[in-house]
């Protein structure tokens, strides 16, 4: 997948920012992963990252290196158990976004835990 213009309509693949509640109730400007738009009002199901490398959970999550790609500063964990329905009125900016196939492998591995497990 090509980088997709900063400006243009987000779509699924795509890594951007938004703020999301924290722990301490405080919102943190954070990057994630636009997995599937929903039907509907154009909601995305979304994913989070995190630097900390600890925190993947192996068969399930992903471990993403930075490149021009994907905009990324470090080298990061997708953590496809951290879901959030993102408004699309609520993206604040663009980093990136990943290769087709890793999204369906995302997509696919999230569906099997789904139906399968």
């Amino acid at each position: 997948m090509q980088p997709a213009d900063p400006t243009s309509a987000r779509q699924e693949g795509d890594i951007v920012l938004a703020a999301l509640a924290q722990a301490n109730g405080q919102y943190k400007l954070r990057p994630v992963l636009l997995l599937r738009q929903m039907p509907g009002y154009g909601d995305f199901l979304t994913c989070g990252f995190s630097s900390q490398l600890n925190q993947l959970i192996p068969g399930f999550g992903e471990l993403v290196q930075p490149d021009p790609a994907n905009g990324l500063r470090v080298v990061s964990v997708i953590r496809l158990e951290f879901l959030y329905l993102l408004p699309s009125g609520r993206i604040q900016g663009f980093v990136g976004c990943i290769p087709d196939a890793v999204l369906d492998s995302l997509k696919h591995r999230l569906a099997d835990h789904l139906i399968f497990v």
